[in-house]
């Protein structure tokens, strides 16, 4: 590919992601020229920013608080981000911009690739855009999805992400039973989750699937960790999703394995 590739991740706060990272080295390993930039918008804001500097870029990685904001872009919104009602990625093609969403494929892969596939009952703490894309994104994979929000405002479009699975949402509660789920997923905000470490049941935690990566590890994490509990932060969030994004901007099917193997020592380096 000729062309010079440019990207961006856009949001606010955006100065401590690790994107710009990930993307100029995956960039580099594919001998593909290009750049990633970080640029802080804020909520209110990304229909300015887009209109002044959409024929700057091929692509824009888009992270909190504009997953929501994003769908009110003068682009082609695809399925995903249709039904989920939230979007993390915005790509460029034959002059056309399309918005959708690699969370939920970017969880899925990091859910594979350390063997899991299949559960029986999720638990999802968050009501946001992220939690909308994981909700949509297990639908099918797990009998029974649960989320816990703090608002009853979210419940219609969560509930609309879910056609395959069984799916319930309750308020939010500082004593959830985490004995009663194979997978426990945390997209809330930093610090939002850590009363619940409490409730981890010593001797029988089971999966966590922490979408953050900074600060690291949060409370939960190592309330989870030290009841013997299996772990995943959100580097590997990070990784696949950004893989699929970048697959997006390429128009290529990207091998994710050897990508992955490649790009995750430098991401795990970059954030001791």
């Amino acid at each position: 590919m000729s062309e010079l590739i440019r990207g961006a991740v856009i949001g606010s706060p955006i100065e401590h992601s690790l994107s710009p990272l990930l993307h100029r080295s995956a960039l580099q390993f594919l001998g593909i020229e290009g750049d990633y930039q970080r640029n802080e918008v804020p909520l209110g804001t990304l229909n300015d920013f887009f209109t002044l500097h959409q024929t700057e870029f091929n692509y824009f990685s888009i992270t909190m608080p504009l997953k929501e904001e994003a769908l009110t872009l003068p682009v082609e919104k695809d399925a995903v981000a249709s039904r989920i009602q939230s979007a993390n990625t915005l790509y460029r093609r034959d002059d056309i911009w399309h918005l959708t969403s690699t969370d939920g494929s970017g969880l899925v892969s990091a859910l594979k690739n350390q063997g899991y596939e299949k559960f029986s009952k999720v638990l999802i703490l968050g009501a946001g855009g992220t939690a909308r894309a994981v909700v949509g994104a297990l639908d099918g994979l797990s009998d029974e999805i649960v989320v816990l929000g703090r608002s009853s405002t979210r419940r219609e479009v969560l509930e609309n992400s879910v056609s395959r699975s069984g799916f319930e949402y309750l308020r939010w509660d500082d004593s959830p039973a985490f004995v009663d789920f194979d997978l426990v997923i945390n997209t809330t905000p930093a610090g939002a989750a850590d009363l619940l470490a409490e409730s981890v049941p010593v001797g029988n935690a089971s999966l966590l699937f922490d979408v953050i990566y900074k600060p690291w590890p949060t409370v939960l994490a190592s309330r989870w960790s030290d009841a013997g509990g299996v772990v995943i932060n959100g580097l590997e969030l990070l990784l696949y999703q950004g893989i699929h994004q970048l697959g997006l901007a390429l128009q290529a099917d990207l091998d994710e394995i050897s990508l992955a193997k490649h790009l995750r020592p430098i991401l795990q380096k970059a954030h001791r």
